[in-house]
């Protein structure tokens, strides 16, 4: 057992010390003037309106804040466990890092080529024409509302559990969860309509706060927890929950993905933020990449940690004592007050930051969209306010943030954790059929693509099919249908625990599918140009007209 905390520890330094490469690659790139990103951004049809004032390393730490370790990782933790056991944790996360990891080399070459807010959804306009950047942009713009909500209900989880442990007795039931996500997602939208500096002020803390909060659980869970759970357990025993018979482990396995590919959502900030980034042709591809990487080392030493001191499967897996989030049970029961009290602290401050990156990057997406005359009342979610921000754009992803979740208030009690299961699993699909459809269109539009400065070159093809069929096996994966138990194929239905993402996916689908024949085709022309000419170089008038 000690070389196993040694070797754990010494895992642990390696991985900061890679992680620190990465984000000093991003402090000592160079960094053009600003006018030569306006510039670039001219060429792509649009003049500077949004304030660039982001570093690269801000860029990286807005993505590394919204896929969050610490909350994905931690709040959806059951998920994956009840679906395969302690094997999706040891198996499951290093399966997803490495194929998200594809996904995200195929963006970042695209964003790399076009660094505009507007992100996925002008890439496919770009190369696909109209129609694929409309049902691209509204896929994203779904998945954007929904992982708002999944971070922020996942946020509320833990905050209540603290407000709990240092004395402020709220309750834990959903009615309390649900009151205290109501106020993080008012707190997230005033802290965003202040303005962008403190966003990257914010974000950038955030990107400390979750590596150091990263070493405190593993070293308190290695070094503090009661009883530690062997190798043997961790890596081979199984749950199958899938009710298919033969194979139902593998399936169970499978299912249970969705915890690490949840997690490794949002990435696409970076593209996002890039008509506030410096240098954004090269930054934003370099923050999806150093984020995928950074996350998915820092992320499996988290897992592992939690993992190895689970007290007891049965009961960590039984809601009548989990309260339907093992996490919790996991930290309450293997250590002392104070230090799982620590770290639910540490874990809640994260997903705070967390959620508050969302809403930032969902609302230039849904600005950039909106600019572009795709989304009713367009010239409203368009607006900037004094200080370069888009306020009525940050209400409208908080609002329908809100929205999403109050079934968890409607269904029983016992199954509010179904109603957030199910929204990370909107969150999951939108987004990442989002990332698909560009991805797609490269491969067969590639003649059309212009490459940025970073770019795949011939190894294009081989990453943007890998990528794409994976996006295909999760998308499938995660709209199964549920019994009352939660579990797929059985014979039991009922409304109270139905996975509603497909019901939500098809009804997106049918209705923005519905809205462009009947309407859209008409007037949606995809990115409208607010420039006429590309200024040439050195003209400083043009950029700033």
């Amino acid at each position: 057992m000690r070389l196993t905390r040694v070797y754990s520890t010494l895992i642990f330094w390696q991985t900061l010390c890679e992680g620190s490469v990465y984000i000093r690659e991003l402090y000592m790139s160079e960094q053009p003037s600003p006018s030569d990103d306006e510039r670039r951004l001219a060429e792509l049809g649009y003049k500077q309106e949004l304030a660039r004032s982001w570093s690269g390393f801000s860029n990286f730490a807005i993505s590394f804040t919204i896929v969050s370790i610490l909350t994905g990782g931690l709040a959806s933790y059951g998920i994956g466990l009840a679906n395969g056991g302690p094997i999706t944790m040891a198996w499951g996360w290093p399966l997803v890092s490495i194929m998200v990891l594809f996904v995200g080399m195929a963006m970042a070459e695209l964003a790399s080529a076009y660094p505009t807010s507007g992100g996925l959804y002008w890439w496919a306009s770009q190369l696909g024409g109209p129609v694929w950047g409309w049902f691209t942009g509204w896929f994203n713009l779904i998945g954007q509302i929904a992982v708002t909500a999944a971070i922020d209900y996942g946020a509320a989880i833990f905050t209540t559990a603290v407000l709990n442990v240092i004395g402020i007795e709220i309750g834990t039931d959903r009615t309390a969860i649900f009151l205290v996500f109501t106020v993080i997602l008012v707190l997230h939208a005033v802290l965003n309509a202040i303005g962008p500096h403190l966003s990257a002020v914010i974000n950038n803390i955030s990107a400390w706060w979750h590596v150091g909060g990263v070493a405190i659980f593993v070293l308190v869970l290695a070094f503090g927890a009661e009883n530690h759970q062997s190798v043997d357990f961790v890596f081979t025993e199984t749950i199958d929950n899938s009710g298919v018979g033969f194979g139902g482990v593998a399936f169970s396995f499978l299912l249970g993905l969705l915890h690490a590919q949840y997690t490794f959502t949002g990435y696409d900030a970076s593209a996002h933020m890039s008509e506030e980034t410096h240098d954004a042709s090269r930054m934003a591809a370099k923050g999806i990449i150093n984020t995928i990487v950074v996350s998915a080392i820092a992320g499996y030493l988290l897992i592992m940690a939690v993992t190895f001191a689970i007290p007891n499967l049965d009961d960590a897996l039984d809601p009548t004592k989990n309260s339907g989030y093992p996490v919790i049970y996991i930290l309450e029961n293997s250590l002392s007050s104070f230090w799982s009290g620590l770290l639910l602290i540490i874990a809640a401050i994260a997903q705070l930051f967390c959620g508050y990156a969302s809403v930032t990057s969902a609302s230039r997406m849904l600005f950039a969209f909106a600019r572009d005359g795709a989304v009713p009342g367009s010239a409203l979610w368009s607006k900037l306010s004094a200080r370069k921000v888009p306020v009525n754009a940050v209400l409208f992803i908080s609002v329908f943030a809100f929205v999403l979740l109050i079934p968890s208030m409607l269904v029983p009690a016992e199954n509010a954790p179904t109603a957030y299961a199910a929204a990370t699993s909107v969150a999951t699909i939108g987004l990442y059929i989002a990332y698909g459809i560009p991805i797609l269109l490269r491969q067969v539009h590639g003649s059309r693509f212009r490459t940025g400065p970073w770019q795949l070159g011939r190894w294009y093809r081989p990453i943007g099919i890998v990528a794409l069929a994976w996006i295909a096996l999760i998308s499938l994966l995660f709209i199964l249908p549920m019994d009352d138990r939660g579990y797929p194929w059985h014979s039991d239905f009922t409304w109270n625990t139905v996975n509603y993402a497909p019901i939500a996916l098809l009804g997106v689908v049918g209705a923005i599918g519905i809205w462009w024949v009947l309407s859209a085709r008409t007037w949606f022309t995809g990115p409208r140009r607010t420039v006429e000419d590309a200024p040439e170089a050195g003209d400083e008038t043009a950029v700033n007209a």
